[in-house]
């Protein structure tokens, strides 16, 4: 019996999916608990419209982070810290404060967690990764100074 599945069902497949399973288990578990319902006509055109639509805000997310990664690519972030006589930091240049950095002077909101960085305890310039989606990656440079 062929039905959809309106929640996740361990070893049968999960939210949304079509499965095809055994009357009996169909029947006596799926069907009464609400977890699936019956693959007819009307919900097969539910089931193919919502993965249309699926399909396409995937792809609007992707079309954003290609913009995104287009204008970050070759970008160069200025940070000003400060620094002893030898020119180390007081401190180091953290995930955090390099984030923040791009976002204020981007205007392209990134997380930090997105962004791969060296540890930076001197002044210099410093490349780092920015990974906006998967197989979506920018690289910039990071600019310390005093």
């Amino acid at each position: 019996m062929k039905l959809i599945l309106k929640s996740d069902v361990k070893g049968t497949g999960k939210k949304g999916e079509l499965v095809t399973v055994s009357d009996g288990y169909a029947r006596n578990f799926l069907l009464p608990r609400g977890l699936a319902a019956e693959a007819d006509n009307t919900a097969m055109n539910e089931l193919a419209g919502r993965e249309k639509a699926a399909a396409f805000h995937k792809q609007e997310e992707k079309d954003a982070a290609e913009a995104d990664r287009k204008a970050l690519d070759g970008k160069q972030i200025v940070i000003h810290a400060k620094a002893g006589e030898s020119g180390k930091l007081f401190g180091a240049v953290t995930v955090k404060e390099a984030a923040a950095a791009v976002t204020e002077q981007t205007g392209i909101a990134i997380d930090r967690r997105k962004l791969s960085l060296k540890d930076i305890k001197s002044h210099g310039e410093y490349p780092a990764e920015i990974k906006l989606m998967a197989g979506i990656i920018a690289k910039i440079s990071i600019i310390v100074t005093e």
